[in-house]
């Protein structure tokens, strides 16, 4: 009898740690993608040749401006592009991996959906429409919603609250931004949509990575 509840103690420990690795895992995914999409916009800009503006610019004129005459500038364009792929499929993965840990579609939906949109905007860049912008809207849309959900299913506060602001923030001017282009320009408004949910996916791949581990101690 000993033995067996020895035994069962040290399978739950065992699945315990599994489900705690799943999450520095994942964590660690969302923290990385967050960096590099960030880096890679600011050396995209630092390459486009044509006089880039973060005031006029939409981010996705990296990867190609919007038709008709639409410009491709390289090197900004396979930067972005690259980007972009490779932070979606690292987001969807991270996505999975909290799937397995949390069990619930209300968290793991909308990461996936962030993924997805992130990936299909590297896979079809600016020039390339209706596609662009219907993954354009998926990534904000479902980055806005889940900075909100997320926050509330899984993180403690008070670092919630500064999650689910940031994802108010970016519903915020998403749903009002003609009001915020003329102080702001189109590229203006559209990072106060972008770079709230940026931050909240590096906040929120910090947050999994370091809970866990304060749990396991």
């Amino acid at each position: 009898m000993y033995y067996k509840s020895l035994t069962v103690f040290k399978m739950n420990k065992s699945s315990k740690l599994n489900i705690h690795k799943k999450s520095e895992i994942s964590g660690l995914l969302l923290f990385i993608a967050g960096i590099i999409v960030f880096m890679g916009i600011i050396t995209g800009e630092i390459y486009y040749s044509f006089g880039y503006s973060t005031k006029d610019n939409q981010i996705s004129d990296l990867g190609g401006t919007e038709p008709p005459n639409s410009i491709i500038t390289q090197p900004s364009a396979t930067i972005f592009n690259t980007t972009m792929i490779i932070s979606g499929i690292m987001i969807l993965f991270a996505s999975w991996l909290i799937h397995l840990e949390y069990e619930n579609f209300l968290v793991s939906t909308p990461l996936g959906l962030l993924g997805l949109g992130v990936l299909g905007v590297g896979i079809f860049p600016g020039n390339i429409i209706p596609w662009h912008a219907i993954f354009a809207m998926m990534t904000f849309i479902s980055g806005g919603i889940g900075a909100i959900i997320v926050s509330i299913k899984i993180v403690q506060p008070p670092i919630r609250y500064v999650f689910m602001i940031l994802g108010i923030i970016a519903l915020l001017f998403l749903i009002s931004y003609p009001l915020f282009i003329p102080y702001l320009g189109l590229g203006g408004t559209e990072r106060w949509i972008a770079y709230p949910i940026l931050f909240w996916i590096i906040g929120l791949g910090s947050f999994l990575s370091g809970i866990n581990k304060s749990q396991k101690n």
